[in-house]
Order: C-alpha cells, then sequence, then structure tokens
C-alpha cells in the first residue's frame, strides 16, 4: 500500500523487451535513501506502478515488467533516460499523507495541458471511458503515482493544481502535452461500485423443493 506522496524521482537507464515483457533497470544516483535500503523482492511504486526488485546495487534497481503491465500503464512508452516518481510502500507506523495508493493502475490518460499559474501548474489529463465514473470533483486520483485531487472535472478531462513543490520534486517537470501517464482511482469508488453490484443482483434463495418436503410442507 503507498499513498501517493512521492520520495524521489529515478531515471530509466534501459528497458530491454523480451517475449514476455521487458526488463527495466531504473538508475537511484538521485534517490540515495532508497538505493540504501532497497533489497530483492522488494516493492516500489514506478509512476504508481507497484514493482517487485528482481536486482540492485548501490546506483540502481531492475524490476521485471509483465505484458500485462506493458498494456495497461504508461511504462510501455517510456525511453531510457526518462524519469519516473518512485515511493516505497507506506511503512504502519508512518503518516499518511496522501490517499490510499495499491499501485495498482487502472489505465492510462493522456496529458492535454500543463500550464504555469502564477507559482502553480494546472495539469490536465484525459480520462478513458471505463474510469470515468470513478472520477469525482474534489476527490482523490493518482496520477503517475502522485496523489492529486481533482480540482475540476469535465468532458472526461480532470484539471488538478500542481503545487511548486510536487512541480520540483516529481517528475511533472518534464511532461508534456500528448505523454502518457498511468492512472489508479480511489479504491473506495471501486468498493462502492462492487457493493452497489451486488445489492442490484437478485437474491438466491436457499430453500428448494427438497428442503420443503422434509420439513413437512
Amino acid at each position: 500500500m503507498f499513498t501517493g506522496i512521492i520520495e524521489a524521482v529515478g531515471q530509466i537507464e534501459s528497458i530491454e523487451r523480451d517475449e514476455g515483457g521487458a526488463r527495466l533497470r531504473l538508475g537511484l544516483r538521485d534517490a540515495r535513501e532508497i538505493a540504501a535500503q532497497v533489497k530483492a523482492g522488494d516493492s516500489i511504486a514506478v509512476n504508481g506502478c507497484c514493482l517487485t526488485v528482481t536486482r540492485f546495487s548501490a546506483d540502481y534497481f531492475e524490476a521485471y515488467l509483465s505484458g500485462e503491465t506493458l498494456r495497461r500503464t504508461s511504462l510501455g512508452e517510456k525511453k531510457s533516460g526518462d524519469l519516473v516518481n518512485l515511493e516505497r510502500p507506506l511503512a504502519a507506523d508512518a503518516r499518511l499523507g496522501g490517499h490510499f495508493v495499491q499501485g495498482h493502475v487502472d489505465g492510462a490518460g493522456r496529458i492535454t495541458r500543463l500550464v504555469a499559474d502564477g507559482g502553480s501548474w494546472w495539469l490536465s489529463v484525459s480520462v478513458p471511458g471505463g474510469l470515468r465514473r470513478y472520477v469525482a470533483e474534489k476527490g482523490s486520483l493518482a496520477i503517475d503515482g502522485i496523489s492529486l485531487t481533482v480540482a475540476r472535472w469535465h468532458e472526461g478531462v480532470v484539471d488538478v493544481a500542481v503545487i511548486p513543490f510536487t512541480y520540483q520534486h516529481t517528475a511533472v517537470r518534464t511532461m508534456a502535452p500528448g505523454d502518457s501517464v498511468n492512472l489508479e482511482c480511489d479504491i473506495l469508488a471501486k468498493y462502492v461500485e462492487s457493493l452497489m453490484d451486488a445489492r442490484k443482483a437478485p437474491a438466491v434463495s436457499r430453500l428448494t423443493v427438497s428442503k420443503l418436503i422434509d420439513e413437512g410442507f
């Protein structure tokens, strides 16, 4: 479980594809705290996508991207040199600064706008049709792993305000219109939908003819 509060920015060193997926090597020269503590088997959110560390050194770690990950997320469009957001899982004794983020990307959106507004920035992202029912104004949305608040929601496009700190300390500063970004919707919205769907389903009776006969009816 993550919070969407980015710890550091890493740089992709290589993505080597094979028949089943791809091997990602990510440089940690600007993420020394993570580099000092990472070990094989750890989970790390890379642009909001929960990956498992398979190899590591003092300067990098490697993770394997499955075919599903390449299809569903924006990582399949990344290339050597690109910057990505990094976050380690939430510790049990830590404060929850953002919102509950699983690192299970729901799909990819496209940036339509990134413009300065005084000291902040407006970031606009087009949300795929299948995810729009989970978006609500003033609700939470993880964009490339960053916990952000939906400021405006109109015609399938979400607008979020990015403060200077977030802009400077995440990969937002490298984004541009047309870029693909990972989206994870609020888990609470998904569970509410699942519960409502369950309530709509016809009730299944436990009574059978044999049961009624046994009871003397």
